[in-house]
């Protein structure tokens, strides 16, 4: 009899759902609940205007997905509750709420509906980024170890500083809140009834340890006094390995989902790490690229070794028994998308719709008939401020080098490369830094979609690359963590790597450098360098002094 398990993955605009048997990896079913709130950016439902650099989302969408998602699985496969031997799931990471004891959201309490602070905040919520700054300065002032394993910089996605802006601006919210949740987490509470805190979540982006804990309270009270004993009073709840079992199915979730009261759920996890196994990855030196909205790069070792400018290196963080390595660039998926959205013309988009195709696809096929440097122009990919390796969210993108005869397809082109450029920094600081990487994987919308872009990529760092043979890699990890929360005497695994060689897949498609084109793309990453490091390391720090006249004015 075959058992299957279920992953869902969470993300920026909807959730994304599989049904997979768990011996082949096979996937029976497919379903998408698209949030009804989508990120909430300008204002909230009320219509109160949100800040600059605000990004929220209500947390009942990801309850309506739930509620949505598992039965249209069931109903499309026809498969039986009894033969679901596991769910796991996966979340765009750091995004955090405040809650009360028994889950409820502050955001759904009376009198703090129309308070901002009190919503879920998205991982690309950038507004404490003043907090950011100030923890990284107080931290390096006292010379904390912990910060070493973050690249000397945590970011303005993380939890401490979006607690200590809630505290800041919103102090009623942090005494009304009994916990800060990572959004995962608190689902996987929601499904089962038990609170548990994930520990790639909880070592990644709130500074935890397997050898020392969270950092001491006495760094907490200088940047604070108020948030002196912040891990005990907010942040309470056991920390749980990957692939463990965090509970159960409960009864309520079973009477909205059709799922067994008892089927297990894995302990929550950061949608890119989940990703890993979904490509059958099973050891050091392979990084994967997750390309989509945002980019996040994962990397295993043997050995701890502290990087800067990388988001994090955490002991078990994505596969027990190695060290997990993380970094990360802001806007990819976003970039290409705002720059068709706004500064491609009506005639491009007559023409793509004349030929049938999608306006990515037309740019795309324009672009690839370019000669790489024909188009005379260098960008800096930072339009989400850049997560590694300078780790600064106030840094802005830019091009140079247009004129009035520059077309769309060349800016196009330019700002794939540029994300490409990216990607080459974060590899060239891991290999600086004893953390080789010998080889490259991607997955992801982008990587699976978007040919012309994996081909840059390949040039520039100048390395094949392996592609996910998945269109839903996130919820396939999930799943296929799933089946290790259940363990082998239910039908699943004992241990990840086993798993993902039995559930993971490649595509045959691999995208091998082309010679000439690696020879021509040293050269330009060459002058990407020096504007990246004119710009981004306080050489000038115009980009900086320009976001502060947009959102103060001049006086």
């Amino acid at each position: 009899m075959c058992k299957y398990s279920i992953g869902i993955d969470f993300g920026t605009l909807s959730a994304r759902a599989l049904l997979v048997n768990v011996k082949t990896g096979e996937e029976l079913a497919c379903a998408v609940f698209e949030y009804p709130h989508a990120v909430m950016d300008k204002n909230l439902p009320s219509g109160k205007k949100l800040g600059y650099d605000w990004a929220l989302q209500h947390p009942r969408d990801y309850l309506d997905a739930i509620s949505y998602i598992i039965p249209m699985l069931l109903k499309e496969s026809s498969i039986f509750p009894d033969d679901i031997i596991g769910l796991g799931i996966d979340f765009t990471s750091c995004t955090i709420l405040p809650v009360k004891a028994n889950g409820t959201p502050i955001c759904e309490i009376d009198g703090y509906r129309n308070e901002p602070h009190a919503y879920v905040k998205l991982w690309k919520h950038h507004a404490a980024q003043d907090k950011a700054n100030k923890i990284n300065e107080v931290a390096t002032e006292i010379e904390e170890k912990w910060l070493g394993r973050y690249g000397n910089k945590i970011s303005s996605e993380w939890v401490l500083p979006k607690i200590w802006e809630i505290l800041s601006e919103a102090p009623e919210v942090y005494e009304e809140a009994d916990y800060f949740m990572e959004a995962g987490d608190w689902v996987v509470w929601q499904l089962t009834g038990s609170l548990t805190r994930n520990l790639s979540a909880t070592g990644f982006k709130a500074m935890w340890s397997k050898k020392s804990g969270y950092p001491d309270k006495t760094f907490f009270r200088e940047l604070d006094p108020r948030l002196e004993n912040v891990v005990e009073e907010k942040l309470g709840g056991s920390i749980i390995p990957l692939g463990h079992k965090a509970g159960e199915i409960n009864q309520e979730t079973s009477q909205k989902t059709g799922l067994n009261i008892g089927t297990p759920v894995a302990a929550a996890n950061i949608d890119a790490h989940v990703t890993f196994p979904a490509l059958s990855i099973d050891g050091p030196g392979k990084m994967l690229a997750i390309i989509g909205t945002s980019t996040c790069h994962i990397l295993l070792g043997e050995e701890e070794h502290l990087v800067p400018g990388i988001s994090g290196v955490v002991e078990d963080g994505v596969y027990p028994g190695f060290y997990g390595y993380e970094a990360g660039q802001a806007s990819v998926g976003d970039l290409f998308g705002w720059f068709v959205e706004n500064c491609v013309g009506k005639d491009y988009y007559d023409c793509a719709q004349a030929q049938d195709m999608d306006i990515h696809n037309y740019l795309m096929e324009k672009a690839s008939e370019l000669e790489v440097g024909q188009s005379g122009l260098i960008a800096l990919d930072w339009w989400n401020g850049c997560r590694s390796t300078l780790v600064d969210a106030d840094l802005t993108g830019m091009v140079v080098g247009m004129t009035l005869q520059t077309k769309p397809e060349e800016v196009y082109r330019a700002l794939i490369e540029a994300t490409a450029y990216g990607t080459k920094k974060i590899i060239d600081i891991f290999n600086e830094n004893d953390v080789p990487v010998n080889e490259f994987y991607a997955s992801g919308g982008i990587a699976q979609k978007n040919p012309l872009a994996m081909q840059i990529y390949a040039d520039v760092i100048n390395m094949p690359i392996k592609i996910g043979g998945r269109s839903q890699g996130p919820a396939l990890g999930s799943a296929i963590f799933a089946a290790v929360a259940a363990g082998r005497e239910n039908g699943g695994y004992d241990n990840i790597i086993e798993a993902s060689r039995h559930m993971g897949k490649l595509d045959d498609k691999v995208y091998e450098p082309n010679v000439k084109n690696v020879l021509m793309y040293k050269k330009l990453y060459e002058e990407y360098s020096i504007l990246h490091d004119y710009f981004g390391t306080g050489i000038n720090d115009v980009m900086k002094r320009l976001k502060k006249y947009k959102n103060k004015g001049l006086c």
